[in-house]
């Protein structure tokens, strides 16, 4: 029976974590699949556009000749042209106009315009040319920007629950330490000399049936009728819950048995993960300090790495751009040499926005909480002004 119970069990338990762990890959992949379809979308829409020399662009370029030609031998006359009239001029230029599309919308770069949009990022160097492409990236958007929120709030509560986790681990560490040091030696020996003699004293018997129960009690025999029926229903029932714990068990056995049942039960599991998205991020309370120094090590850790692929980057740059990226501003003054390989830097994006996202929420929760604490105090004071004012005219 015994053998036969623990691959039992140990298909029960692993059908637990994988209807725990369902949603939570549904929702992740469902993204990622999401960002493949629209990189496929858009590099066949945007790659393969034709390019077209417009007249705007050959003004330029006659502009641009002329400006050069005019150039002269001394380097005092040709300042006013690299200082006003060169800049001028590439200020009123297009940027599509110096893009070649094949390679800026092959399947990498394609992919890291899709991250854009539904992180809501958007760095600005990289946008759809076409009218399709244009219409094509709002509906992207659209469905895109709540799927990726979805599953931000699902990241939300796992790295919740982690911190929260640790945090208390941490404060219980730290009680006990702090127990260990004021406590002394000969009071503790006493404290847990008390404790072992209380415990040695509890004796747990066997549950006893309902006639031993009435021949055990003597006093319920000389008492009136109607406190005795009081008494008997009381036990009748404490012996009814006793006994559910039996019928629990047995429900189970009637879950086991018939797989339909079985079936029901795994689906309103699931629904209940489902329906618990978004609740540990609201149960959360740490130390807004401990947030940030969390952030701080992050965004480090990917500013010390991030430099070894984008050589013009140094340390400091790297941060300014990873916050940037995180806190979903993107300006797109910082300009990524290699898109693909910070692909790979997606999964560290979405656990810093997810960071990012709890600090944010922890720091509503304290403005709302300072909120609440000043109008109680504006009310009090209010009432205080109203109980003199009542108690100035009774006089």
């Amino acid at each position: 029976m015994a053998t036969t119970s623990q691959p039992l069990r140990g298909k029960t338990t692993c059908k637990k974590i994988f209807w725990a762990m369902f949603p939570h890959a549904c929702f992740i992949l469902s993204l990622v699949i999401y960002a493949f379809l629209g990189a496929l979308m858009f590099s066949h829409i945007e790659g393969t556009r034709k390019v077209t020399v417009s007249e705007e662009y050959r003004t330029f370029l006659q502009n641009l000749t002329y400006l050069t030609r005019n150039l002269s031998d001394n380097v005092t006359e040709n300042e006013k042209v690299f200082k006003n009239d060169i800049p001028e001029l590439f200020n009123r230029a297009d940027p599509v106009w110096f893009i070649n599309p094949e390679e800026r919308w092959n399947f990498f770069g394609s992919l890291f315009f899709c991250c854009t949009v539904f992180t809501t990022v958007g760095y600005g160097n990289t946008y759809p040319v076409t009218r399709i492409g244009k219409y094509l990236c709002m509906l992207y958007a659209l469905f895109g920007i709540p799927l990726m929120f979805l599953v931000l709030t699902d990241m939300g509560d796992i790295l919740a629950t982690v911190l929260s986790k640790c945090y208390n681990k941490f404060r219980e560490l730290q009680s006990k330490i702090l127990a260990s040091k004021l406590c002394s030696g000969s009071t503790c020996s006493k404290q847990n000399e008390l404790k072992s003699r209380a415990q040695s004293k509890i004796v747990i018997n066997e549950p006893l049936t309902i006639m031993e129960l009435l021949r055990s009690q003597s006093g319920m025999k000389r008492g009136p009728a109607k406190y005795r029926n009081v008494e008997l229903f009381e036990m009748l029932i404490a012996r009814e819950n006793e006994n559910t714990q039996p019928a629990r068990n047995k429900s189970i056995e009637r879950w086991s048995s018939c797989p339909e049942l079985a079936r029901e039960k795994t689906v309103s599991r699931v629904i209940e993960n489902f329906d618990k998205i978004g609740k540990e991020v609201e149960k959360l309370d740490v130390p807004i300090v401990l947030m940030v120094l969390v952030i701080f090590l992050y965004i480090s850790c990917a500013a010390g790495i991030l430099p070894r692929w984008e050589k013009k980057m140094d340390f400091q740059e790297a941060f300014y751009f990873c916050f940037i990226t995180l806190t979903t501003i993107g300006f797109g003054d910082t300009k990524l040499e290699h898109p693909k390989f910070f692909l790979f830097f997606s999964l560290y994006i979405m656990i810093g926005m997810e960071i990012v996202f709890i600090a944010f929420k922890l720091g509503q929760n304290r403005l709302i909480a300072l909120y609440k604490k000043d109008q109680d105090k504006c009310g009090s004071l209010e009432e205080v002004r109203w109980e003199h004012r009542d108690s100035g005219t009774s006089r």
